[in-house]
């Protein structure tokens, strides 16, 4: 006497369904994961940006005869048109030799990168990078 199977044993027909709802429920967090590295990424170098240009701008701001319009350009040439867009440069100029030149880089967070990681409450609305260079005058 043989048997023959028609249909899959009940265990098997139980579990059909596993692989997909695993899935289905890790999906969104990779996802996010992989968003939050992008974000991350294009947020770090948009810093070392902010740092050079603001670096930049004290360096100009240190030589004799240079002025808050010489500050500013330089800032933004340095930035670049992505960031320069939306850029807040305050310049402190010395006016003797010796005198300290302090120069402040405002740029907004989402000029460097999407939001991207607003669902999960990470949003970079009115977020700002800011960086401070001093220099003493020649």
């Amino acid at each position: 006497m043989t048997r023959r199977f028609t249909s899959a044993p009940r265990s098997r027909l139980a579990r059909r369904g596993i692989l997909s709802m695993e899935l289905l429920m890790t999906l969104p967090i990779f996802g996010i994961l992989l968003f939050g590295l992008l974000e991350y990424s294009l947020l770090f170098a948009a810093r070392g940006d902010v740092a050079d240009a603001c670096r930049a701008g004290a360096r100009r701001g240190s030589l004799p005869g240079a002025t808050q319009f010489d500050v500013e350009s330089e800032v933004l040439a340095s930035l670049g048109p992505r960031l320069a867009s939306n850029c807040r440069v305050d310049a402190e100029l010395g006016e003797r030799t010796g005198d300290v030149v302090t120069v402040l880089v405002r740029v907004p967070m989402a000029a460097a990168s999407p939001d991207l990681l607003w669902p999960i409450g990470f949003g970079l609305r009115e977020r700002d990078f800011v960086c401070q260079a001093r220099m003493v005058r020649e």
